[in-house]
C-alpha cells in the first residue's frame, strides 16, 4: 500500500541514499568534497566516442517497523469489537535496486550520460488485513519502479542539462513521472546553481473498507461460476515540484549548499481504505482537501576537520497549507580510518506539528469538513541514528577489480507515536 512505502522511503533515504519518489539528500557514492551530484570526470579523458558502460550500482535493503496506530483501522484498537487488538501497524520491506550508467561523447565533445534503473520491493503489513473488517485481506504486496535519465555536460563550461522519466506501480497505486533539470557553474567554478522541474501523474485505486462496499460491486462475475477481481475504480493525483539549489566552495575546508522546493499537489490526496471513527462511534472513510502546497527550505554544510574527518551537517524547515510545520537537523561524521576504509556515524532529529485535519480515534466530530486519523499527520518527534561502513580499495573489494566500492549502513528510528523501526542496506558499485 502507498502509505507503507512513503514511510519506508522516509527512513531509508539516509541509509541507502538512493531511491524515492521524490529524491533528496542523497550522498551515497559521492566523493567527500562534493555537495552536489557525483563529480563529473574531465571529458578529455574520454577519447572514444562510442557508448560504454561506465558504472553499475546494486542496492538491497531490509526494513522492519513495529507500530501501534493503524490508519487502516482508524486507530481503533478493537475493530472487531471482541477485544482483539487489530491496531498493529507492523511492516517489513525488502527492497532491491539496480542502476546502469552509460556514457559517450558527442561531436562537440560534450559528455552524455544515460542512467537506467529498476527497483523491486516486497512488503508485508499486518494492518492491510483489516481493509476487510474481518481481517481477511491480503497482507503482502510488491512495487516495481523503473527510471531513465539522460544528461549532457557541456565540455567548455561544465553546465548540464537533462531529462528523466519514472514509473512506479503496485496493486493500489500507479505513478508516471517526468523531469527536466539543469545546472550552471559560476565563472570561477566555485559555485553552482541547479534546478529541477518534476511532474508526477498518479492513479489511486479506490479500495475502500469492506463494510462500505455495495454488494453489487464486490466482485466481477466472469460467467460459468467464475468470480474474479473486485471492480475498483481509480482517482487521479498530480504532483508538481520545482527544486532549486546553490552550492558554494567557501575555502579548502568549507562547502555550503542552499536548497528549496516548491510543491503543489492536486487531486485525491487521501487513501480510501483509511478509516476514521467519529466521536459518536460511527466510522467512515478518510477525507482530505484536494489540494496541498508544500515549501521545504534547507541548508547543508560540509567541513573538513583535518585529513581524516569530514563533518556533514543538514537543516531543513518545512511548512504546508494543511497546518504542518517541521524541523529537521542532522549530522554525519565521516572518519577515514585508512585511505580506503571509512566509518560514518550519523544522527538526525525531526519534529513536526499536527495537521489541522488530524485527530485520533473518536477525536473527530461528525460535522468536521475534513478528517483523518493517519498518524503521518500527527504531532511527533523522531530520532534516527546509525552508522555506515565504506570500503573502496584501488585493487577492488576483496581483490575483485570490477567491484570498486562496498557500503553497508544501519539505522534505528524512534518516533513518539509508539513507532520503532530498523533498516539495513548494502550497496555495491561496479566499474
Amino acid at each position: 500500500m502507498k502509505k507503507i512505502y512513503l514511510s519506508f522511503i522516509g527512513f531509508s533515504l539516509i541509509c541507502r541514499q538512493a531511491y524515492s519518489q521524490i529524491k533528496q539528500d542523497s550522498s551515497r557514492n559521492k566523493p567527500a568534497v562534493s555537495l552536489n551530484a557525483t563529480a563529473s570526470k574531465d571529458s578529455s579523458v574520454y577519447n572514444p566516442r562510442a557508448l560504454k558502460l561506465d558504472e553499475i550500482n546494486l542496492v538491497s535493503s531490509y526494513y522492519n517497523q513495529v507500530a501501534n496506530h493503524s490508519s487502516i483501522t482508524g486507530d481503533n484498537p478493537n475493530l472487531l469489537g471482541n477485544g482483539i487488538n487489530t491496531n498493529s501497524a507492523n511492516v517489513t520491506d525488502f527492497a532491491n535496486g539496480l542502476d546502469l550508467k552509460l556514457v559517450w561523447l558527442d561531436k562537440a565533445l560534450n559528455k552524455n550520460t544515460l542512467s537506467a534503473g529498476i527497483g523491486f520491493d516486497y512488503h508485508t503489513a499486518a494492518s492491510q488485513a483489516y481493509v476487510s473488517n474481518t481481517g481477511a485481506s491480503k497482507t503482502t504486496g510488491t512495487r516495481v519502479y523503473p527510471s531513465l535519465d539522460w544528461t549532457v555536460e557541456n565540455a567548455k563550461n561544465g553546465s548540464t542539462f537533462g531529462i528523466g522519466a519514472y514509473y512506479s506501480g503496485e496493486f493500489n497505486y500507479h505513478s508516471l513521472g517526468a523531469d527536466a533539470h539543469f545546472s550552471v557553474k559560476t565563472d570561477n567554478k566555485m559555485g553552482e546553481f541547479s534546478a529541477k522541474l518534476q511532474g508526477y501523474f498518479d492513479k489511486v485505486t479506490l479500495i475502500i473498507p469492506s463494510e462500505f462496499e455495495p454488494p453489487s460491486t464486490q466482485v466481477i462475475d466472469f460467467g460459468s461460476g467464475h468470480r474474479g477481481k473486485r471492480n475498483y475504480g481509480s482517482s487521479p493525483r498530480n504532483t508538481y515540484t520545482a527544486s532549486f539549489s546553490y552550492s558554494q566552495i567557501i575555502n579548502s575546508r568549507l562547502q555550503i549548499m542552499f536548497l528549496g522546493d516548491v510543491v503543489e499537489q492536486k487531486g485525491y490526496l487521501g487513501l480510501p481504505f483509511h478509516r476514521v471513527f467519529f466521536s459518536n462511534g460511527k466510522d467512515t472513510i478518510e477525507k482530505l482537501p484536494s489540494s496541498r502546497f508544500k515549501l521545504p527550505l534547507g541548508f547543508r554544510a560540509n567541513y573538513f576537520l583535518g585529513d581524516n574527518i569530514i563533518l556533514r551537517s543538514y537543516y531543513r524547515y518545512y511548512i504546508d497549507n494543511w497546518g504542518t510545520k517541521a524541523n529537521t537537523a542532522g549530522l554525519e561524521v565521516a572518519y577515514k580510518i585508512t585511505p580506503f576504509f571509512s566509518i560514518s556515524p550519523f544522527y538526525r532529529y525531526y519534529s513536526q506539528s499536527a495537521a489541522k485535519y488530524f485527530a485520533p480515534f473518536e477525536g473527530h466530530s461528525p460535522t468536521d469538513e475534513y478528517y483523518t486519523s493517519n498518524y503521518e499527520y500527527a504531532q511527533f518527534q523522531a530520532g534516527f541514528y546509525g552508522v555506515g561502513f565504506r570500503i573502496a580499495p584501488p585493487t577492488g573489494v576483496f581483490g575483485w577489480q570490477g567491484l570498486h566500492e562496498l557500503e553497508i549502513r544501519y539505522g534505528h528510528y524512534t518516533q513518539t507515536t509508539d513507532l520503532v523501526s530498523d533498516v539495513i542496506s548494502v550497496s555495491m558499485g561496479f566499474k
